[in-house]
């Protein structure tokens, strides 16, 4: 996989597996009983033809178990409790925790399904080729699901396109969030759902009680196992950075030779709308996220009138641990201690468990499938507040054979002329962008406006949610991006210079896109690769030089890139101006926000998108990992403070005393 390992020439191969075909799944439901559907006979095929074990013989198998029952004895003498207290404890958090599989809640869950994704989508397209590759694994291995995650639809999804292909349904890793929900809660217990709390740190029993069940399942194969690497909904549609936790609790079992192997399943879930665009933007700027509720539900039944598009779903390569982990992994330390006895994993072990999560989401991310509107959120960002229609169609074929050259993967009406797509897809988005007198508008902009805090953040609910669709693209174009960015702000045009400038700014920005741990170098290579393959830059053994074939190509990517270099650049401005003492992230926040407002207000900056928290949270951690801020843990919070030296030797770097392009950067 290029991500992995930093192969250009495997570009070719991303394009051709995602040439897979699509099936609609929908289209039958249209044409056929939805009721039907739902009571069909249904008896998938598990691991080596297991019969389907019963959730009440599953919590005894957990509580039995010789791992759970060593830390109930540790806890017991720790704390003084008798050991039937810690034991009914444990119990407690396996009844609140563990999942009530019921096929009748399932055939209803199905059949409401059904009717509300026939009107919210156009289409649910699936890969036939990923859900025979599925079919074999489940058979074969035990086998975990790891999907995308952009919206609360993706679980839903996941389990209505199993039971339609009558594949086993799969157990859900879901936040607690969903538990409080009257009624909703149960059904999603009873569809597969185990609940898990946001964070249990420092609770040894329920940790214990927690990677047991989760094991105890995979190790037995009774259904596949489900969860977002992600951890959580990414709100601005870009790949979040995996979280390794749960990751490692399902290898666990192959590590210590319980099972053979275990197969892991990238799943790409690409949305032409996405449902929560506009709750994203308001929490992207610090509204409270409405608490999960079953009257909030009822309450939102009014989307249902609304158009979302269509969906793909790709079901990508299992992925065999066991060859992952062939010579490059000696397994032997499990060996030398009962299995029952857990072992804090080696650092041999953390850096296989992380290369192992990024290999995953550099394959979500490859076979993400992007649609028109993702190329006109993309051009009408660089020309706002408006842009001519004709010459958005113009720009938007361009954009789009760019992308493909660059790997990415475009769903494109071929029975549509140009201008009607991008009149469909100008429609689809009609809440964000509109036609006015030939022009595609994202908001008002008269030669009298004043500009006001209220004005700033209603335009930038526009522009994050815009910015949202145009993130689904950003991991694709980042690598040739970079170095086109390198290019300008390098001191010379030598390859050492251009490539220096390129390590460090993967490094700024290893928060905001995913790259593969240690392949700076590779990943150098393949980003010149593909400019040199479209005439963008011109490779030689000591220099990269820009082309003048490849200028507007070249400002297209800078411009698409410069959001984030200016909001990291107000940021580090906000912390060398405005910062003397501590602060927390809460603080830290909040005065971003209101630095970067001044700035739009007084009309130095237009970079909307700083005021995101998702920006603000992504260059504190990146600075963190530049040395330029330190933190201290405290009971209440975690306390920042900023190395003013480390900051002078950075400040350079980042180009704050220079311009980000060298060359002309006229409107798009």
């Amino acid at each position: 996989m290029a991500g992995a390992t930093g192969t250009p020439y495997l570009q070719r191969e991303f394009r051709s597996k995602k040439r897979e075909v699509f099936e609609d799944i929908l289209e039958e439901r249209r044409h056929s009983s939805d009721l039907r559907y739902a009571m069909k006979c249904y008896s998938p095929v598990i691991y080596r033809s297991l019969i389907p074990c019963k959730p009440s013989a599953l919590k005894n198998m957990v509580l039995q178990s010789d791992q759970l029952q060593y830390v109930i004895r540790q806890i017991s003498l720790e704390s003084g409790e008798s050991l039937d207290v810690v034991q009914d404890q444990a119990t407690e958090i396996l009844d609140e925790m563990g999942q009530n599989l019921n096929l009748a809640a399932i055939r209803m869950f199905a059949l409401t399904l059904s009717k509300i994704f026939k009107r919210l989508f156009r289409k649910v397209c699936v890969n036939e080729e990923g859900i025979q590759r599925l079919a074999q694994a489940i058979q074969d291995h035990p086998v975990v699901l790891l999907p995308s995650h952009r919206s609360y639809v993706d679980f839903l999804m996941m389990s209505y396109i199993l039971y339609t292909y009558d594949l086993a349904l799969p157990v859900i890793a879901a936040g607690m969030d969903f538990m409080g929900m009257k009624i909703v809660g149960e059904l999603l217990r009873m569809s597969g759902a185990f609940f898990m709390r946001r964070t249990f740190r420092g609770n040894k029993l329920y940790w214990a009680v927690f990677a047991e069940y989760v094991k105890t399942m995979l190790r037995n194969g009774y259904a596949p196992v489900e969860f977002f690497l992600e951890g959580q909904r990414s709100r601005t549609c870009k790949t979040l950075a995996p979280k390794f936790g749960l990751l490692s609790v399902v290898m666990e079992p192959f590590f210590k030779g319980e099972v053979f192997d275990t197969h892991l399943v990238p799943v790409s879930i690409s949305y032409e709308r996405v449902l929560e665009e506009s709750l994203y933007a308001y929490e992207l700027l610090g509204v409270p996220k409405p608490k999960e509720s079953t009257s909030g539900l009822i309450k939102a039944r009014k989307i249902l009138s609304d158009d979302f598009g269509s969906i793909h779903i790709f079901f990508g390569e299992p992925m065999s641990l066991r060859s992952l982990a062939s010579g490059k992994l000696n397994r032997s330390q499990y060996n030398l201690i009962p299995r029952h006895l857990s072992q804090r994993p080696s650092e041999e072990m953390h850096t296989f468990i992380s290369d192992v999560a990024y290999k995953v989401e550099l394959q979500q991310i490859a076979n993400m499938v992007l649609s028109p509107g993702v190329l006109i959120a993309a051009i009408l960002l660089q020309n706002v507040p408006s842009l001519n229609f004709s010459l958005l169609v113009d720009k938007t074929i361009w954009l789009k054979d760019l992308t493909e050259a660059f790997g990415g993967c475009l769903e494109w009406p071929d029975n549509m002329s140009a201008s009607k797509v991008v009149l469909a897809s100008v429609d689809l988005h009609s809440n964000l962008m509109r036609i006015a007198d030939g022009e595609v508008v994202l908001f008002e902009n008269g030669p009298n406006d004043v500009l006001t805090e209220e004005k700033v953040f209603t335009r930038a609910i526009t522009l994050l949610m815009c910015a949202s669709y145009r993130n689904q693209m950003v991991n694709t174009y980042a690598r040739p991006a970079l170095v086109v960015l390198a290019c300008n702000m390098a001191p010379s045009s030598s390859r050492d210079d251009v490539s220096r400038t390129f390590y460090f700014l993967r490094s700024l920005f290893s928060k905001e896109f995913i790259f593969f741990p240690g392949l700076e170098e590779k990943d150098f290579e393949e980003g010149s690769f593909l400019l040199s393959k479209c005439d963008i830059v011109h490779l030689t053994p000591l220099e990269i030089v820009l082309t003048k074939n490849g200028e507007s190509a070249a400002m297209f990517l800078v411009r698409m890139f410069q959001p984030f270099l200016e909001g990291y650049q107000l940021a580090f401005m906000h912390l060398a101006n405005e910062v003397t003492g501590s602060l927390t992230e809460k603080q830290y926040i909040s005065g971003m926000r209101s630095f970067v407002t001044r700035r739009i207000l007084a009309g130095d900056s237009q970079c909307y998108e700083a005021l995101s928290s998702d920006m603000q949270k992504n260059t504190l951690a990146s600075f963190m990992h530049l040395g330029i801020m330190k933190v201290e843990k405290s009971i209440d919070a975690a306390i920042f403070t900023v190395d003013k030296q480390a900051m002078a030797d950075v400040e350079g770097k980042l180009g704050l005393q220079m311009p980000i392009m060298k060359i002309p950067v006229p409107r798009l």
